[in-house]
């Protein structure tokens, strides 16, 4: 059960506001010029836009309650003394962004130490604002937002994605081409977060993609459960510090985990 000490929706609609902000200024910068640079690998990109959307997620946070922790994609972990932290990616599909593309999203969750507490996606290009307090349910908009659960595989359409590391991606490949011929098709839009919103909103039937960061899926994850996903989260081994996550309906789920020898 929620902790009864936080107003969720309260930190909803301040993940809500925060969200919206950075993707009123993204949506302003994605058809001018950027400065890009890379991080981990050539596919992995950062722009100025990026750091410009976080701060615009911080400052909204930090003038209502400046007190708490964060966890941003960009400028990392900031202490706080409140008990609460915020985890933000300021802009999920930075390579759609780059390239014009309209699948990227802002997240912003928070968290105690034990669970995400509420959180924001917002899709930008859509103007689709999704938002889920934990054990309030997931919302697109004013619109409740429940999971399709096909009773097969066969009937499923599987979202994913692939590491920025070449070795990685390429054992990626191999797993997904195994179960390809098992689901209905796959689908790969390049951002973690809209995935799973997307299939807390119907337009797939499963997620999974190994190799993400807490801030990719933090709020998104919580939306997909909300919306009566199960999703499960395994963690990296020693010096793996990546995360897999794979959600779908419960009826689906056990059928998809064991598609991909997938455990939580």
């Amino acid at each position: 059960m929620p902790d009864d000490s936080w107003d969720l929706a309260e930190l909803a609609a301040l993940a809500v506001d925060a969200a919206r902000a950075a993707g009123t200024l993204l949506l302003d910068r994605q058809s001018g010029p950027l400065q890009l640079d890379t991080k981990s690998s050539d596919t992995d990109v950062v722009s100025d836009a990026d750091r410009a959307a976080e701060q615009a997620v911080t400052a909204t946070i930090a003038a209502r309650r400046p007190h708490d922790a964060v966890l941003a994609e960009e400028s990392g972990a900031t202490a706080g003394g409140s008990g609460l932290r915020w985890v933000i990616d300021p802009l999920d599909g930075t390579v759609n962004f780059v390239y014009g593309r309209g699948e990227w999203a802002v997240s912003v969750a928070v968290e105690d130490d034990a669970n995400t507490l509420a959180g924001a996606v917002y899709v930008p290009t859509r103007d689709e604002m999704y938002h889920a307090t934990r054990g309030g349910g997931a919302y697109r908009g004013d619109t409740r937002l429940a999971v399709p659960d096909p009773a097969s595989l066969g009937q499923a359409m599987l979202a994913t994605g692939f590491s920025y590391d070449a070795k990685r991606r390429g054992e990626q490949g191999g797993k997904i081409a195994e179960i390809l011929p098992l689901v209905r098709d796959i689908r790969r839009t390049g951002s973690c977060a809209v995935d799973l919103v997307d299939l807390a909103a119907g337009r797939a039937d499963a997620f999974y993609e190994d190799e993400v960061n807490h801030w990719d899926v933090a709020a998104a994850a919580l939306v997909a459960r909300e919306a009566g996903a199960t999703v499960g989260i395994a963690t990296g081994g020693a010096g793996e510090p990546s995360l897999a996550v794979l959600a779908a309906g419960p009826t689906l789920y056990p059928a998809v985990a064991a598609a991909l020898t997938f455990r939580s």
